[in-house]
């Protein structure tokens, strides 16, 4: 079983086991740490390249694309926008860097039977509407079901080969996915979280990640929300508080130059 080769040129940590017909090593020594040191606050931080992963949460057509769902809603769609030119040149940037992107996108059931009333009613809150899994008016697919436009990430934002895809159906990436199990096979002890909405699904997936014992690094320029100001200002305040360290797309770059 040949071991997984990361692009610094090290196999990544914990992916493997090295076996042969008569043998299965299961005490590889780790991969050597690539250290990188970036901006943050409140403190600046200190990461393993070999054991980080970026995470991108719903850079979505039904929520960042004109005729998605949320613009059918008549909500303003566009700062939704707002990481897709920074996380043009952070993501090749990181790859290059051998760190692992990870879209986590909702991509619902077409029966939806995973979905509890809570969250059909979160999305639908006075029974009429458009909610998950109704047809988006003028595209006629239904909202955010995996492999349909509404889920699809924006053209924008390409996707490459080795990028690993997880269909998420909580405002939480953790909830019934194998996002966990993914990161630690990876080795993962630092998550850089992108996205939207950053008061509501990058937020609590970068909580759930808080309490599952992840180092988590909201990157703030990467992230954007509908909602007002403020929460964008109390979900950073939080972060900052509680749950990890705020950096930028820019602040990563000079870094990794460096």
């Amino acid at each position: 079983m040949a071991n997984k080769m990361h692009p610094l040129g090290a196999p990544r940590a914990g992916h493997a086991w090295s076996a042969s017909a008569r043998e299965v090593d299961m005490a590889a020594a780790p991969a050597k740490p690539v250290p990188l040191r970036i901006a943050a606050a409140p403190q600046n931080i200190t990461i393993d390249l070999r054991r980080s992963a970026m995470v991108v949460i719903d850079m979505q057509n039904d929520f960042c694309t004109e005729g998605g769902w949320v613009d059918s809603l008549g909500v303003d769609y566009t700062p939704d926008r707002k990481p897709i030119k920074p996380l043009q040149k952070l993501l090749p940037a990181l790859r290059k860097a051998g760190v692992p992107v990870i879209w986590v996108n909702w991509g619902n059931r077409p029966d939806l039977a995973n979905m509890p009333p809570n969250q059909i009613h979160l999305y639908k809150p006075t029974g009429t509407g458009v909610g998950l899994g109704d047809p988006v008016p003028g595209k006629g697919e239904p909202v955010l079901q995996k492999d349909t436009w509404p889920a699809a990430v924006v053209d924008e934002l390409e996707q490459e080969p080795q990028d690993i895809k997880v269909d998420k159906y909580r405002i939480s990436g953790f909830w019934d996915t194998p996002l966990d199990s993914i990161l630690r096979n990876l080795g993962t002890r630092t998550v850089l979280f992108s996205g939207v909405n950053t008061d509501q699904c990058v937020m609590h997936s970068l909580t759930d990640a808080n309490f599952l014992g992840y180092g988590c690094v909201m990157v703030e320029d990467c992230c954007a929300t509908t909602s007002p100001d403020f929460c964008t200002e109390a979900s950073v305040w939080n972060v900052k508080k509680c749950f990890g360290f705020v950096t930028d797309s820019g602040k990563i770059l000079k870094a990794l130059k460096k």
